[in-house]
């Protein structure tokens, strides 16, 4: 007798750097609950966006298409819902759906969210406390802290569902977005310790592209009083109230993720106490990394590593062995093709991602990716970063700083001289030395940028113009 098609589960928060989970080694943070899902199934090392910023991520997740395909490319650019996503087949074959949190992918006709049977979705990035809800019916407040709430309505959906019927629930976190209002019971936590400072919290930019010292989103000058929630104490040295902004920042954003880590562990606690476990695959991701004091900045946007990485955890007992690891490489157009095939579904295929189910099963398709492609559009727009492509390979990385808005909502209409970056994170794992013009990485240089124009071909984006071939 064939076995019934698995439940999805599907967490995903809000800006959560893979660097900011104990099972990804943080030493800044311990979470518990989180760690449940690699301990009880598999850890992805080498998961990536392919454009870090929530509203193109969270698009290419559902449609598992690249941002130039599905048209979602930059925060004014909401998703046209008419296009085909994994909730919407997963419906039709049926699944009972729902999403309920963060959308951010635009409101109002077709940018509602289509394919889900019920859906409760934050207004914009949504509030902490009181937060509104869109819903079918019109807007909805719900008195609490935005964490508890979506954890609560996503277990009385559970509670509610039909049992004879597989389900695939979404439930998208705000936090740990900006601006960091932690829930009562955390507001103490980490009060009688510092954060440890990162490797690179005093990076001069100097090797690097103009692009990383031009960004505005750096620890000691652009967090604002509703970020740091009071005003530098006075007499400080400049070390010192970087260092206390760093301070202020960094344990908001972990008391967030504290109250992530609690809900996890009362939906995990939920489908262990209904049975369901076995049968349901758990996800936990978030929409891609963020800066945690890493080279000074707090945001994401880059390509470098804090940015570009993902958390991505899975626990599914039917076909994933407990506390394994994979670092072959997936990224975030993989998801949707992935949840289709483990539901026993044709991939259609607009989907340009590709089925990771064989890693999961501890199988290696012959072929599978070594390199990835990024493309990053919303040129100087909000924090000043420059529109950007590049490839990263699981040793090297080019970066393409072609400096122009294209046109693009949400970009500004400015030039900048484009300009390269390589890094080798073998030799260079912090991402600090631009090593394009040495001559000891000609033909790294020459591999990488060949090997970006097979992947521009490969999902059908086009180089900018000013990218020739010398």
């Amino acid at each position: 007798m064939a076995e019934r098609a698995p439940n999805i589960l599907f967490i995903m928060s809000d800006d959560h750097a893979a660097h900011a989970l104990s099972c990804y080694g943080s030493h800044i943070n311990v979470t518990p609950n989180l760690d449940r899902i690699a301990d009880e199934g598999m850890r992805f090392d080498n998961a990536f966006c392919t454009n870090s910023i929530c509203t193109p991520s969270r698009a290419s997740i559902l449609t598992g298409a690249y941002n130039h395909v599905n048209g979602t490319t930059t925060l004014a650019t909401p998703l046209d819902g008419r296009q085909q996503t994994f909730p919407k087949l997963l419906q039709a074959a049926g699944y009972q759906t729902a999403v309920i949190g963060k959308w951010h992918l635009g409101h109002g006709g077709i940018h509602d969210p289509q394919g889900f049977d019920f859906w409760s979705v934050l207004p914009d990035q949504g509030l902490y406390y009181d937060p509104h809800f869109l819903e079918h019916d019109g807007e909805h407040v719900y008195p609490g802290y935005v964490t508890d709430i979506i954890t609560d309505r996503c277990l009385d959906w559970l509670t509610a569902r039909d049992p004879d019927r597989p389900f695939c629930l979404l439930c998208h976190h705000k936090a740990p977005h900006r601006s960091w209002e932690p829930a009562e019971r955390h507001a103490d936590l980490y009060a009688d310790r510092d954060i440890p400072l990162p490797d690179t919290f005093d990076d001069d930019y100097s090797r690097r592209a103009r692009a990383a010292a031009a960004a505005t989103m750096r620890i000691d000058s652009d967090l604002n009083l509703a970020d740091l929630k009071a005003p530098v104490p006075p007499g400080l040295t400049p070390a010192e109230a970087k260092n206390w902004m760093y301070q202020r920042y960094i344990k908001d954003y972990l008391r967030c993720v504290a109250a992530v880590d609690d809900g996890v562990g009362r939906l995990l606690d939920y489908l262990d106490t209904a049975g369901l476990a076995r049968d349901t695959i758990v996800i936990y991701t978030s929409d891609q990394g963020f800066f945690l004091g890493d080279h000074g900045w707090y945001d994401k946007r880059f390509m470098y590593e804090e940015s570009l990485r993902m958390p991505f955890m899975v626990r599914y007992p039917r076909e994933i062995a407990p506390g394994t690891t994979n670092a072959n490489m997936i990224v975030n157009v993989d998801f949707a093709p992935t949840f289709l095939d483990c539901a026993g579904l044709e991939i259609p295929t607009v989907m340009q991602g590709t089925s990771f189910r064989p890693l999961l099963r501890g199988e290696l398709p012959e072929g599978w990716q070594t390199t990835m492609y990024y493309r990053y559009w919303m040129h100087a727009g909000q924090h000043n970063v420059c529109a950007h492509y590049g490839v990263r390979t699981l040793r090297h990385k080019l970066i393409y700083y072609y400096g122009d808005a294209l046109g693009q909502p949400g970009a500004v209409d400015t030039a900048w001289p484009p300009e390269w970056e390589l890094f080798d994170l073998e030799q260079d794992p912090h991402e600090l030395h631009n090593v394009y013009d040495d001559p000891a990485y000609a033909g790294v240089v020459a591999e990488l940028r060949a090997e970006l124009r097979r992947l521009q071909e490969q999902v059908g984006d086009a180089p900018h113009p000013s990218d020739g071939e010398h």
